[in-house]
């Protein structure tokens, strides 16, 4: 045997794709998991000197501080933030998990690193000034920034970016939560949009990498600490069934609240950063009397989970948190929703718990069960994500004796906030944006792209004023049998088929005296070349007309070119078939 027929094998082995997706996987992992530990640690390091506190759950310590302090903190650190947000952030607004699902459908996986990096560093102020968000979706955030790059440079296809978008979303996870089957199921659930196993085995080393690299920084222990749970009677299940219904109207009592907050503050005429400096004072207000709701709040969610809160103060936390998040969001904060919606869901599941122990106390698992199990279904109801919830859960308090009770509520409190609002959080801001990724790549690609980006240069512009027989002469060679009359200017003035001619399509005796003018049909239905896709079809649709002039704007009405029906539906299959195939892991 040759050196060379031994050497074969091997050069096949490193020219396999899904063996260099999985030494990149193993780098956007590491790299994501990092960023997480960064990310955290700059929350320790910036708590410190705003609030004097080394610890993430603060509350403890904010008893302790006079009352200026507690509203002074988050109301200069709203003015700084919004100041950093308006003068050096891309597009003047922070990023999240949001983001990441559009760059996934719309983007090629592509997220620009200053936007990332900046994003990452309002969000870990926003925290540490005491801002009522969550940590995770900016660490999902930085951890897809940082696989983009390494995407982008590599200049790899985009099947492969999104693949690595999703090794750095499911390290990010996993490392925040010590959760690696969430990371996993979160990334494939929420930014990949599919299990092939051609982005599954990438994504599953990554969420590897991003677990070990955190349990050896901050140990391996869950986030919660709690008592074990034993189901006590599958007579249980008609009350974990309604904890999912109350849940339901928690989670869209909240997503309304964020988006009354949001449309409130857009609507006052002051500048941005004006504006976080009073969602600041506002939510310092509310820590006056709660200052559990300060920062991502998993002290109060532990005490919840452990049974240490009554009933009234409970439901006082509820109102605390949603009017500090809404404020904290709307106000324009950095930060996520996962955190504040862990916290809503354990102080609605403790509480719709009390409630029933004391009228089924025979039947009942105890009311930390039920904290658990409205934990989670808050959180899944809110993200959209009932699968990935459901697994973080488990892992985040490794206690999966109440696993199908879990599973009955999060699925329950989803279809029911689906049902009502149509939306998650995610999809939600995405709309607001006027971005619509529930069709996939293939509608995503009908929004985004612009008529001069498919139109077609081969037209046939006519003058007005040339006579019938060059009208015919020109018809004969224009595409699809139709030209374009223009004045001087360019402008177009309107449009000349065969069935416009009518008799004089064979009448030469009015060669000499009838113009393209006289027999063009005049003001025809135009397209601005910047429309999106989806707006020509819908008005080819509307129109009837299978090919539409395109001009510059409405204004100058000069002609640049023609667009086909055909040219918009080519575009749509093209990518209806790419996303076929990634999904079958073809590409």
């Amino acid at each position: 045997m040759t050196s060379q027929s031994l050497l074969e094998p091997i050069r096949r082995f490193i020219r396999n794709q899904q063996l260099i997706m999985i030494l990149l996987a193993i780098v956007c992992g590491a790299a994501a998991a990092f960023g997480a530990v960064l990310f955290r640690e700059a929350i320790v390091l910036m708590q410190t000197g705003t609030f004097g506190a080394s610890l993430e759950n603060m509350s403890e310590v904010i008893h302790g501080l006079p009352a200026w302090h507690i509203v002074l903190v988050p109301t200069a650190g709203g003015l700084l933030i919004g100041l950093f947000i308006h003068y050096l952030m891309p597009g003047r607004r922070g990023r999240g998990v949001a983001d990441v699902m559009e760059s996934a459908a719309l983007r090629s996986g592509n997220i620009s690193l200053k936007s990332g990096l900046g994003a990452a560093a309002v969000s870990a102020a926003s925290i540490s000034v005491g801002a009522s968000v969550g940590r995770e979706g900016p660490v999902v955030h930085l951890g897809a920034t940082l696989s983009s790059l390494v995407a982008t440079r590599l200049r790899l296809s985009r099947s492969q970016a999104v693949t690595l978008l999703g090794c750095g979303v499911a390290s990010a996870v996993a490392a925040s939560f010590n959760a690696p089957i969430a990371g996993v199921f979160f990334a494939l659930e929420v930014v990949i949009g599919h299990y092939a196993l051609s982005a599954f085995a990438p994504i599953v080393i990554a969420g590897v990498i991003g677990t070990i690299i955190s349990r050896v920084y901050f140990g391996d222990f869950p986030a919660f600490m709690i008592s074990g749970h034993s189901l006590v009677s599958f007579w249980e299940f008609p009350a974990f069934g309604l904890l999912g219904v109350v849940c339901a109207l928690v989670a869209i009592i909240f997503l309304r609240s964020v988006a009354f907050a949001t449309d409130f503050a857009e609507r006052v005429p002051v500048p941005a950063y004006l504006k976080t400096a009073a969602g600041g004072f506002g939510v310092g207000v509310i820590a006056l009397v709660f200052p559990e709701v300060l920062g991502v709040g998993y002290e109060a969610t532990d005490n919840a989970l452990n049974g240490k809160y009554d009933l009234a103060f409970l439901i006082a936390l509820i109102a605390a948190k949603m009017a500090a998040t809404a404020i904290s969001l709307g106000a324009g904060f950095g930060g996520g929703v996962f955190s504040p919606s862990m916290f809503i869901g354990a102080m609605v599941g403790g509480a719709f718990g009390l409630i029933a122990t004391q009228i089924f106390p025979e039947l009942s698992s105890g009311h930390s069960a039920y904290t658990l199990v409205g934990l989670g279904a808050v959180s899944g109801a809110v993200l959209g994500a009932p699968i990935s919830t459901i697994l973080i859960v488990f892992e985040l308090t490794a206690d999966y004796a109440l696993t199908i009770a879990v599973m009955v509520a999060v699925v329950i409190a989803s279809v029911i906030t689906q049902q009502v609002r149509g939306n998650s959080f995610f999809t939600w801001q995405l709309k607001r944006r006027g971005i619509n990724i529930h069709g996939g790549r293939e509608t995503g690609l009908m929004t985004t792209t612009r008529v001069v980006d498919v139109m077609s240069l081969k037209f046939t512009p006519v003058m007005q004023g040339l006579n019938i027989n060059g009208v015919r002469e020109k018809l004969l060679t224009a595409p699809h049998g139709e030209l374009f009359v223009v004045d001087e200017k360019g402008a177009l003035t309107g449009t000349i088929t065969l069935e416009d001619l009518a008799d004089g399509a064979f009448d030469h005796s009015i060669d000499d005296v009838v113009k393209a003018r006289d027999v063009a049909r005049l003001h025809p239905p135009v397209l601005e070349a910047e429309v999106s896709l989806e707006d020509a079809l819908r008005m080819m649709q509307d129109t009837g007309e299978e090919h539409v002039a395109v001009v510059e704007n409405r204004d100058s009405m000069k002609l640049v070119g023609f667009i086909h029906e055909i040219d918009v539906m080519f575009v749509y299959n093209r990518a209806l078939l790419e996303a076929r195939r990634e999904e079958r892991g073809e590409i």
